[in-house]
C-alpha cells in the first residue's frame, strides 16, 4: 500500500479506534498531527509543516466540497415531471470536475505531508498502521462471532 494511501487511512484509523492517543484540540477533537507525532516520533518542526499543509489544503477540499454539495442539490432539483435533461448532465459533468478535484487534493495533500516524514518514520508508521488494522479486524471477527 502506497505510505500516501497509508497515512489517509492512518488518520482515520486513529480518530476512530484510539481515543486513548487522544490529545484534545480546542475544539474538542482529535488533534490528529498530535496523535501522528506520538506514533511515530515527529519534531516540532515536522509537526508545524504538517499542520501548515492539512490547514492550507483542508480549505481548498472543504470549499470544494461545498461546491459539490450544491451541485447535488441541483441535480436533486431537476427531478421533476418537466426536467431538463441539458441541466442535469451539465450538472453531473461539473460535479465530476469537482470530485475529481476533491480526490486530486486529497492526494496532493497525503504526498505533501508523506514527504514531511523520514524513512524511519514512514516504517513506524507502516507497522502501527499494520498493527491497526490487524486489530480492527479481530474487533470485526469477534463482533461476527457474538452476533451468531
Amino acid at each position: 500500500m502506497k505510505l500516501a494511501k497509508l497515512f489517509g487511512t492512518a488518520l482515520v484509523a486513529i480518530s476512530l479506534s484510539a481515543p486513548a492517543l487522544a490529545q484534545q484540540a480546542a475544539g474538542g477533537q482529535p488533534d490528529q498531527v498530535a496523535q501522528l507525532a506520538q506514533m511515530v516520533g515527529l519534531s516540532e518542526d515536522q509537526q508545524k509543516e504538517i499542520r501548515g499543509i492539512l490547514d492550507e489544503m483542508q480549505g481548498e477540499i472543504g470549499t470544494l466540497r461545498e461546491e459539490a454539495r450544491a451541485l447535488q442539490e441541483q441535480m436533486q432539483s431537476e427531478i421533476k415531471a418537466d426536467y431538463d435533461e441539458g441541466a442535469i448532465r451539465e450538472h453531473g459533468e461539473d460535479l465530476g470536475d469537482v470530485t475529481g478535484e476533491i480526490a486530486a487534493l486529497s492526494t496532493l495533500m497525503q504526498a505533501r505531508v508523506d514527504s514531511v516524514f523520514t524513512q524511519e518514520q514512514r516504517d513506524e508508521l507502516d507497522r502501527k498502521m499494520q498493527q491497526m488494522r490487524q486489530q480492527m479486524q479481530q474487533q470485526r471477527q469477534m463482533m461476527q462471532q457474538q452476533g451468531q
